[in-house]
């Protein structure tokens, strides 16, 4: 078979997950192909389907997810007018998504294309056929490495990956909250609606097909006060196969929008008297299908007692977060949410297959039993599975190895590589060997108490056990402030990372976080004086790479000049090489 492309990392599903995948691949080295069946990216969060990415932030301070998605996040939020408290995605985040996939040379995006099948040599995956819609264009395309990401998983099935697809029963991992037996039940599928205040009573007559709820009584236990964003509870299909039958799914939850919103319009006062119908999602929001079997499972107990597992390479923090396969229909509570005592790490041996060879997963298919999965399927929790998988799969090309070789051989490396490229891992702090930072004597023009110069070296860039871990100036002094770092010697310097403080409690609603530095200088010590090397104004990122030179030096100095608000500069990291 010829292709007509080829690329070492093949990443499949462009939802969040598979954007960090491809991005992180692609950022460090690896040519990279994301296959996305959409006209967009982001999967549920698309200005297609509008959910809000969630994470484990909903659940515990600080702990909103870094890396790659946090780039996203902010850029977001700097550009778009949508604030969050409204509750949905428009489609300014669609071209934030498209212009950070686009802008890496090593990364070739083929959208509206549709992985149907795997080509497959033995236990690997040699490649995969694809159907591009528009250009009528049958697509071969040969990788090293796939990352199946698409939620569903056609081509990690049919390349024979072992999945399931419903229920474990009670007694297979011990799991307090999994039904008593197995069954081949599912989380349902979701459409979403908006609707807007024309200022002007608007009736509405309901479509012929619309279901009709005419009284409060008929939706018990779903809350429709607040009319403009949708429900989520607008659930159906957990007891169908909510991949062969997608199309009636979506056609009975259309059903169920307009008959819901005629409730809302003419029955009872819901405060609906001008409103208006503005969206209806096209796409069901799909919450579970299949899940893919990897060396290890997650399940009940992992989320529960959070072992710090020894590959462990993301994490979660949602709650346990199960609906009933019945959805609206069930008469009882929509969802049983069981929350978490802690954030939980989840383990590299998740995220490949145990049975293909260079097969990984992120998001919503990896490893993880119908509990775990209650919490796993978070978009945020994807995301940062998915710059794990995508750093592996570069792992694997660098040293032509499987994702279970990088999982036996190269751990420490893939989870240092991460820590680098600003994703957090619980528990585990900066160990590069090659950052000249760690081995500095740190110092400031001035401090805040509890936040010492040398916290941009200690190896950890966000708050954790009760440490900020982060210096911050001293607010009552004027700014520019600087933090300095003494290398006791005559070092090489041609690269600086540097991790500001984006407010990881709160992400802002719109514009630059204020606690986040603005403006900054980076100088290196030459002949007895300071010799700037780097000047940046209107920074509103945590994650800054700057590279010159290299130059020889003894130390290195961060003038901070402005912040965008808060009257300390603050730092949480400084890494130099």
């Amino acid at each position: 078979m010829g292709w007509d492309a080829e690329h070492q990392v093949v990443v499949i599903g462009g939802g969040l997950a598979g954007v960090c995948a491809s991005i992180a691949a692609a950022r460090l080295g690896a040519s990279v192909a994301l296959v996305q069946d959409r006209p967009v990216l982001g999967g549920n969060s698309s200005s297609e389907i509008r959910v809000i990415p969630g994470g484990a932030d909903h659940s515990f301070h600080y702990a909103r997810e870094t890396g790659i998605i946090e780039e996203l996040r902010i850029e977001d939020r700097f550009r778009n007018h949508e604030r969050l408290e409204n509750g949905r995605t428009n489609s300014i985040w669609d071209f934030v998504l498209w212009e950070w996939v686009t802008r890496e040379p090593n990364l070739t995006l083929y959208l509206n294309t549709s992985a149907r099948m795997a080509v497959t040599e033995g236990n690997r995956i040699r490649g995969i056929v694809a159907e591009q819609l528009g250009t009528e264009r049958t697509l071969r395309i040969a990788g090293e490495v796939f990352v199946d990401a698409s939620g569903d998983g056609t081509v990690a099935a049919s390349a024979g990956a072992e999945f399931r697809m419903g229920r474990e029963g009670r007694e297979e991992f011990g799991e307090s909250l999994a039904p008593e037996r197995p069954d081949d039940r599912t989380l349902g599928s979701s459409v979403l609606f908006l609707a807007r205040d024309l200022g002007h009573p608007v009736k509405f007559t309901p479509p012929p097909w619309a279901y009709d709820f005419p009284s409060d009584e008929d939706l018990p236990f779903r809350d429709h006060s607040r009319i403009s964003n949708g429900f989520w509870w607008i659930e159906f299909g957990g007891t169908l196969n909510t991949i062969s039958e997608n199309e009636r799914i979506r056609d009975e939850l259309w059903k169920l929008v307009f008959g819901i919103w005629d409730h809302i319009k003419n029955h009872g006062d819901h405060g609906a008297e001008n409103y208006a119908l503005e969206w209806v999602g096209s796409l069901p929001g799909k919450r579970e299908s299949r899940r893919f079997i990897g060396d290890y499972v997650l399940t009940q107990h992992d989320l529960e007692e959070a072992p710090p597992f020894p590959d462990r390479v993301a994490y979660g923090g949602w709650p346990i977060d199960l609906h009933p396969p019945e959805g609206i229909y069930e008469a009882g509570k929509p969802a049983q949410v069981h929350p978490l005592p802690r954030p939980y790490s989840i383990p590299f041996r998740c995220l490949y297959s145990r049975n293909v060879d260079n097969l990984l997963f992120a998001g919503r298919n990896i490893s993880a039993s119908h509990v775990a999965f209650g919490s796993t399927r978070l978009m945020a929790t994807g995301a940062v599975m998915g710059q794990a998988a995508g750093t592996g799969a570069f792992l694997c090309v660098r040293y032509g190895t499987t994702p279970r070789g990088v999982y036996r051989e190269h751990i420490w490396e893939l989870q240092q590589l991460l820590l680098k490229h600003d994703a957090y891992i619980i528990g585990l702090k900066n160990e590069d060997p090659e950052d000249l930072a760690r081995k500095a004597r740190a110092s400031a023009s001035s401090f805040l108490d509890g936040f010492p110069p040398e916290k941009v070296a200690d190896g950890v860039a966000r708050p954790e056990d009760g440490d900020f871990h982060q210096w911050a100036s001293d607010p009552s002094e004027p700014l520019p402030q600087w933090v300095e770092l003494d290398f006791g010697r005559e070092v090489k310097v041609g690269a600086v990372y540097i991790t500001f403080d984006t407010n990881l409690d709160r992400l802002v609603d719109f514009g630059p976080a204020p606690e986040c530095v603005r403006d900054y200088t980076i100088s290196v010590w030459r002949e007895g004086r300071w010799v700037p090397v780097v000047r940046e104004e209107g920074n509103y990122h945590r994650r800054r790479v700057h590279r010159f030179g290299p130059l020889a030096t003894t130390k290195l100095r961060l003038t901070v000049e402005a912040t965008n608000g808060d009257p300390s500069a603050r730092i949480y990291e400084i890494r130099c090489y």
